[in-house]
């Protein structure tokens, strides 16, 4: 048996089997490496549905965010710049950002008073209008909310909810003790539930 295939055949995205290199899988993306691409959806996709699962709160509709924020990853890989941000936390803001507009063209879409829903009869009324509707309350209530925190306090739920960063990510991009930034969502999420209720 012959020697196995050279370094130079083998994938130029290599990584050791505690460290993801999400930056260098990008640079791969931009330069047409489709496997690059599918490490990436193998690696975070199950996070990423997550985030875009809190934003639109329904399956289907957040694979669908998923789907399309992997395609706009691979067609924006090349104007990713490392020197703004980790590879995953744009990653990330890409997913949240479809989420977002998912919620907003939903929103926009469902314009249908209650007449039009009871002529529309029982049976083929969408359940998924109703939590439309919700949501979108919801969002609006949550907005106001966080705009009451104090902007740490915000900013640190935010990375952790809704770019995904980890508590160690949060207190280097914050430039802040990891307790503190423990401490500021811990006591941003009291002060959100209370306001919530």
């Amino acid at each position: 048996m012959g020697p196995g295939p050279s370094t130079r055949e083998r994938p130029v995205v290599t990584t050791a089997p505690d460290h993801f290199d999400y930056e260098a899988h990008l640079a791969a993306c931009a330069r047409g490496d489709r496997q690059a691409l599918r490490r990436l959806y193998d690696r975070e996709s199950p996070r990423l549905l997550g985030v875009a699962l809190r934003i639109v709160r329904e399956r289907q509709a957040a694979e669908d965010v998923l789907h399309d924020a992997f395609v706009s990853i691979w067609t924006r890989a090349a104007g990713f710049d490392a020197t703004r941000g980790s590879g995953r936390g744009w990653m990330y803001t890409v997913v949240r950002h479809a989420a977002l507009d998912a919620v907003r063209d939903g929103a926009r879409e469902v314009h249908v008073d209650e007449a039009a829903l009871d002529a529309l009869g029982g049976e083929a009324f969408d359940p998924g209008i109703q939590e439309a509707f919700e949501l979108r309350q919801d969002m609006g209530r949550l907005h106001d909310c966080l705009n009451r925190l104090d902007v740490a306090k915000r900013n640190s739920i935010l990375h952790a909810y809704v770019d995904g960063f980890s508590h160690s990510e949060i207190a280097e991009r914050l430039k802040s003790p990891l307790g503190t930034v423990k401490a500021w969502i811990k006591r941003g999420l009291s002060a959100l539930r209370e306001c919530m209720v």
